[in-house]
């Protein structure tokens, strides 16, 4: 339902009324859903997320009946604008000092029949997620015996009157009327409405509200066109794979226009394999693919062969672009007979010639023009836009279909927080076939315009290193085994610039986040996601600093934690045995919900079925929320062993022989734990190590850490290095072949 203009009639003046009216018809266009829940007479409490300071217009529009709202008396006194808004809008001020009145207030307008609406977080947002929930309001409606309606509405962050990219009015105004959705849910009786489950009907309602953003229904290749074509001027990406090759977003935009229509006519298969290393080629072969109506398909070439073959066959990839030198150092790639360079397609193309009319084009006309030239079309939405193949640690390789929503949806999540700002120059050498490498560190740039460093491997610490300080970047994101390298190499004067560094793929060990803070003064962001989820679950931001003299302290990190998850997205903690629901603070298995999260596996219906339990994407993840909503991650499922009733962490017994051994994984993991089937107790762990270690020395320094005995590892396997995937991880499928050979003993 959308709100019409002119709103219906509030209890406010009638020039505050026109004033409203005239606001909201310039900077808003409200739709609301579930507005039906709202009791038509008597009192009802409302609590709603709080993302700025026009919410209560937002809510009152696209409200049937009218609300009294509880305020600040803080913001009350901070001009005199607001307390005579307060005034003339009824608006009961609260402060910790008369929060006994203002609870009586509350009880007294909700007992005469009146819809009265709080924000339970205390304040507004200043990191565009969902804090704490604050008790008090659960008193009033008991009290008053009233229903409490969760409600929560997107779109306005970001707008001036938010504290989106740390500022307040001092934002560039949206010169289109910003789409807003309010989504209201199913009353709650006051006996059970703890701030618990209130979050959690807040975080529901917010992933229904940001579903119906109208952004993720466009073409990802459009969006992508737009961005280019209107900075035509800037520098896109400096590509560090050989010599050091600036490319301005006409250039890359020109190059990539002119491939999309030779690929339009010569490929014929829907789906295109691209085999690059990150650097301005990869983007232009996969702009320049998704252009011409496919779906480029970048796959690992540091997976094994049938890994590889299997991609290809369950793809339907016939044809792949790539380039001679990629070919000369990965000769064992099973290359199909249709494999293309990448500069000869482009020449045969019509090279400079073909490209000269699509740069003009980009400095001259509209943005809006050049996507029309193109033959774009608007709508993506659920259509395959990109498909990546899990790293194939266990068993064969997945086929991971992202949709352009999924893609969209998930630079649109990213850009909310302030981890990546337009002006962030950020170091791309993750490989493309990785998740975070595909959506991050290619879409990501492309469609937001932060500056993209690439190289060619996450393995050269040394050319990393370089790289930051000769090009001053400011985010460097990567997994633990990439990340370990470069803190070790780096001197100090020659990470100055980082303003971030943030590890992902798989736990930050302790070591790693001491040695960038007391090394380099920085402090690492952990963050969580996988392939399905495009990939950005999470991630800690750093501490929104106080604009104002009413804003209390927020917190946007958590040591220890992956962060709170993104805008949009929700979440369930169930039995990983019986898939009951727990509360979400306490050790379960992690469900997701948001548009990020894929449709499915491709040509795979068991393994699509396996994977999501009544709509919920199961992660195969343990993990818990605290009250704040920060997410810990206790551990892959597949990474503990049942061994005699109890559930062992593998990860714990490995970051705890890494600390008593006092070892040094800066050039790669050295002790990998795996659990093998044991007839006596169920499963019966091994170490998987580099080193040489005895079973003695091992069972002493773990019992004297304090481990269990049921903890220690009863075989050691000595291998020449333990097996990394390309991607950073462990190859955990490698590492439980050697496990299962050398068994239990």
């Amino acid at each position: 339902m959308e709100i019409p203009f002119p709103f219906r009639r509030t209890h406010l003046p009638w020039l505050v009324e026109l004033v409203a009216r005239l606001v909201v018809a310039l900077l808003y266009r409200v739709r609301t859903r579930g507005a039906e829940h709202v009791p038509a007479t008597g009192g009802a409490l409302v609590v709603a997320n709080h993302l700025s300071y026009m919410d209560p217009a937002l809510l009152q529009l696209a409200c049937p009946r009218r609300i009294r709202f509880v305020g600040s008396e803080d913001v009350r006194r901070s001009h005199g604008f607001f307390g005579w808004l307060f005034d003339v809008s009824g608006t009961i001020p609260v402060t910790p000092d008369n929060a006994l009145d203002t609870t009586r207030r509350v009880i007294a307008a909700l007992a005469a029949g009146e819809v009265v609406c709080l924000f339970p977080e205390g304040s507004i947002s200043r990191t565009g997620q969902l804090h704490a929930i604050r008790r008090g309001f659960e008193v009033m409606a008991k009290r008053a015996g009233v229903p409490v309606i969760p409600v929560a509405h997107d779109g306005i962050w970001g707008s001036i009157f938010s504290f989106s990219g740390n500022k307040l009015l001092l934002k560039s105004p949206r010169l289109m009327p910003t789409p807003i959705f309010v989504a209201w849910g199913k009353p709650i009786e006051p006996a059970k409405a703890s701030p618990a489950r209130v979050r959690q009907a807040i975080l529901d309602l917010g992933f229904e509200a940001f579903e119906e953003r109208p952004v993720l229904r466009r073409h990802l290749a459009r969006e992508c066109v737009r961005a280019l074509a209107k900075r035509p001027g800037h520098l896109e990406i400096v590509d560090r794979t050989a010599e050091r090759r600036p490319v301005k977003a006409a250039q890359l935009l020109a190059a990539a226009a002119a491939l999309s229509r030779h690929v339009r006519r010569k490929i014929p298969e829907r789906r295109v394999g691209i085999v690059l290393p990150p650097g301005a080629g990869a983007a232009i072969a996969n702009l320049a693919v998704i252009c011409a109506g496919k779906v480029p398909v970048n796959l690992n070439f540091t997976a094994g062969k049938a890994a590889i073959e299997a991609a290809l066959r369950i793809g339907e990839v016939r044809t792949v672009l790539s380039a001679h030198a990629v070919r000369t150092k990965v000769p064992n790639f099973p290359w199909p007979e249709q494999t293309r360079d990448l500069r000869e397609e482009i020449a045969a193309a019509g090279g400079k010639r073909a490209i000269l009319p699509w740069l003009i084009a980009a400095w001259l006309l509209p943005n809006q023009v050049y996507p029309w030239l193109l033959g774009l079309p608007e709508v993506g939405d659920r259509e395959e836009a990109g498909l990546l193949f899990t790293s194939g640690s266990s068993g064969e390789p997945k086929g991971v279909i992202l949709t352009h929503r999924n893609i969209l949806a998930n630079c649109w999540q990213i850009s909310s927080l302030s981890i990546l700002p337009d002006s962030a120059k950020l170091i791309g050498c993750l490989p493309i076939f990785h998740s975070f490498g595909f959506t991050v560190t290619l879409w990501y740039p492309l469609i937001r315009g932060c500056q993209l460093i690439t190289l060619p491997s996450p393995l050269d610490a040394r050319k990393i290193v370089d790289a930051i300080r000769e090009e001053e970047a400011t985010v460097l994101v990567g997994a633990p085994t990439f990340l370990r390298p470069v803190v070790k190499k780096a001197e100090f004067s020659e990470l100055r610039s980082l303003d971030l560094v943030v590890s992902g793929a798989e736990k930050m060990p302790d070591d790693l986040y001491r040695a960038f803070h007391d090394k380099h003064h920085i402090e690492m962001m952990q963050g969580y996601g996988l392939t399905e989820t495009s990939p950005v679950s999470s991630v800690n931001q750093q501490d929104p600093p106080l604009l104002t003299e009413t804003a209390d302290l927020q917190q946007g990190k958590r040591t220890g934690t992956v962060g709170r998850m993104l805008p949009g997205m929700t979440a369930r903690i169930v039995d990983p045995e019986t898939l009951e629901e727990k509360p979400l603070t306490e050790i379960g298995m992690l469900l997701f919900r948001g548009s990020n999260v894929f449709p499915g596996y491709l040509k795979d219906a068991e393994k699509t079925a396996a994977a999501f339990h009544q709509g919920w994407f199961v992660t195969g993840d343990l993990a818990r929320f605290d009250q704040d909503g920060f997410l810990t991650i206790e551990g892959r499922l597949s990474r503990f062993s049942k061994i005699g009733g109890e559930m062992v962490p593998h990860g714990t017994v490995e970051q705890t022989l890494v600390e008593v051994l006092d070892l040094d994984q800066s050039e790669g993991p050295l002790v990998v734990v795996i659990g093998v089937p044991d007839s006596s107790k169920g499963e019966a762990l091994v170490l998987v190590t580099s080193l040489d270690l005895t079973s003695e020395t091992i069972r002493e320094k773990l019992l004297a850490a304090g481990l269990p005995a049921l903890w220690v590892p009863r075989v050691i396997v000595r291998v020449e290095k333990v097996p990394v995937l390309g991607t950073g991880k462990l190859d955990l499928k490698s590492c439980k072949q050697i496990a299962a050979k050398a068994g239990t003993g």
